[in-house]
């Protein structure tokens, strides 16, 4: 720097594009060294100082102060002491001992720090209407909806009603497949015209051009299941050329699970995409242990550049509609025309001993693992296990019998089940995974109504308590990463899944020595507890374990 100012003896100047030079005295060129040194070093004096001690003097005011705690910032990495210093909404500050005041100080001694938990998977298209409040008491801050093929078609509209029904927690979308597909074709079981097909393209596009994160499928729903692949990979490159994730509810979870899910993994290859298998398992008792090979086949696919992860609820029961185990093509057209083939005895027949072929070529002898959830027709009846119920109505439980009481229900209004078809060794394999993520596969529901999934309510503090603190499958640094950065880095979504300065202020401050899920499938409405403060945007929702009622949630678009 000095050597150019060492050089200035003379002045150029333009006039009236000419060149002149201005000779400066002697005694002018000292002053001027001078100066410029001075303004140099006042200038990088300042600069450095109000880089970091902008916020360190004991007048500086913060909206919150969190103090002493054990910070796991979500990389992965070791904890560490730490202060942590929020302003109008974004951390401004951590170190290890921060100066100033604040309206709120949380002394966080013994505590973990962690960011908030991003839930990728969930089904929350409701969530304007239903209390969030299960989901921020495990922990959760950001909840991606539109998942399984299904969500809105109208993403900006549905993201942009978080400024009218303000809500617990930030919202991301995917563009459903089902729900494109239904809008074009309905429920057809057949594959699209060109012009059909162009249709649903241009929803996508328009989906993701107004925010979604990616395009979802559910291949094992109507109407996803009558898709072929091709049709699958034509929307697919849609997303894809809008920076989107490819999420599916893979075809086959069971018998065809490893062919499902090459076919995942092709349609990201081919359409040049990150792939992200939603709810990854062996849900079949005839394929349980199962699991290394299907683990291998997306460690290879990672190994060849194709950035594929998958998401997981730790526990060995499932839950989605009853309707899922009968044969797609006996429910095409909807569920008038489902009804006359059920009624219609040739086709009956089929239906029959399509369902007792599955059934028996998943290692199952009947439907004793299949319990109600909620059927709004009977009530009397969610908690119960079809067989149970089989015995109850008919006096009978046959295997013919559970069929028919299956139809029965599907016909009076479909119910939502609770599927028993899992193991443990297999639950504890995907989760030691480092592309694992940790998702709920829930949505915002009414309090106390019916007998759900526990996942609902406890699967994040599930991860601490039984797998971090009581079986050591994972360390909690990993747990947390699976929760926060590496969901945050496969869905793009900035500026949030790590506690760093400049990052919304999403936080956690749990006791990791007590963190529990209370949920159980006999008693599922129960909170998390052990997660003490909730911070979405910087507001608290959770606070000392009661919710404050505070709705800071912010719509989250892909840019």
């Amino acid at each position: 720097m000095l050597s150019w100012i060492g050089l200035i003896h003379r002045i150029k100047i333009d006039l009236t594009g000419l060149d002149h030079y201005i000779e400066i005295p002697s005694n002018l060129l000292t002053m001027i060294h001078r100066y410029t040194l001075f303004v140099l070093l006042l200038g990088g004096l300042i600069s450095a100082c109000t880089s970091r001690s902008h916020f360190s003097a004991k007048t500086t005011r913060f909206d919150l102060l969190i103090k002493n705690g054990r910070v796991v910032d979500g990389t992965g990495n070791p904890w560490y002491v730490a202060d942590i210093a929020v302003k109008r909404g974004r951390i401004v500050r951590i170190d290890p001992h921060i100066e100033g005041k604040a309206k709120k100080v949380i002394d966080a001694r013994n505590r973990i720090v962690c960011p908030g938990f991003i839930d990728v998977h969930g089904h929350a298209e409701n969530v304007y209407q239903n209390s969030s409040e299960r989901f921020t008491r495990m922990g959760v801050t950001t909840l991606i909806t539109g998942n399984c093929g299904s969500s809105v078609t109208k993403v900006d509209s549905f993201l942009k009603q978080i400024r009218k029904t303000p809500v617990a927690l930030n919202i991301a979308t995917l563009v459903g497949h089902n729900s494109v597909r239904r809008k074009v074709m309905g429920e057809a079981n057949r594959a699209p015209t060109p012009q059909e097909l162009g249709q649903m393209k241009v929803i996508v596009e328009k989906g993701m051009r107004d925010g979604a994160v990616g395009l979802s499928t559910g291949l094992i729903y109507v109407p996803g299941t009558y898709a072929t692949t091709d049709e699958v990979l034509a929307l697919a490159k849609v997303a894809s050329l809008a920076g989107g994730v490819y999420a599916s509810h893979i075809r086959n979870e069971a018998g065809a699970l490893l062919e499902a899910v090459r076919e995942a993994i092709h349609i990201g290859r081919e359409a040049r995409m990150p792939v992200e298998i939603s709810h990854f398992k062996v849900s079949s008792k005839a394929m349980w242990g199962s699991s290394p090979q299907s683990i291998q086949l997306v460690r290879e696919a990672r190994q060849q550049g194709l950035p594929v992860t998958v998401d997981q609820y730790v526990y060995t029961a499932s839950s989605t509609r009853l309707s899922s185990i009968i044969p797609s093509w006996a429910l095409a057209g909807g569920s008038v025309e489902a009804k006359k083939r059920i009624e219609h005895p040739d086709t009956l027949v089929r239906i029959i001993e399509a369902m007792k072929q599955n059934l028996l070529s998943g290692g199952s002898e009947s439907y004793d693992y299949a319990v109600v959830a909620n059927y709004k027709t009977d009530t009397t009846l969610n908690g119960k296990s079809i067989l149970q119920i089989t015995g109850q109505v008919k006096g009978k439980v046959d295997l013919d019998s559970q069929i028919a009481q299956i139809l029965e229900m599907y016909l009076k209004g479909d119910a939502q089940m609770v599927y028993h078809s899992m193991n443990e060794q297999d639950v504890e394999r995907i989760l030691a995974e480092p592309f694992t993520m940790i998702a709920s596969d829930a949505g915002p529901g009414e309090y106390r109504s019916g007998v759900p999934h526990p996942r609902g309510y406890g699967n994040n503090a599930r991860v601490l308590g039984r797998y971090v603190r009581e079986k050591k499958l994972i360390p909690l640094e990993d747990a947390i990463r699976k929760m926060t950065s590496l969901p945050a880095q496969t869905f793009g979504l900035k500026e949030r899944g790590l506690l760093m300065e400049g990052f919304a202020s999403d936080i956690l401050i749990v006791d990791e020595n007590t963190v529990t899920d209370n949920a159980t499938f006999d008693k599922p409405h129960q909170y998390a507890t052990g997660i003490d403060y909730v911070i979405v945007n910087g507001l608290l929702v959770i606070e000392h374990g009661a919710h404050t009622g505070a709705l800071p949630g912010q719509a989250i678009r892909n840019k």
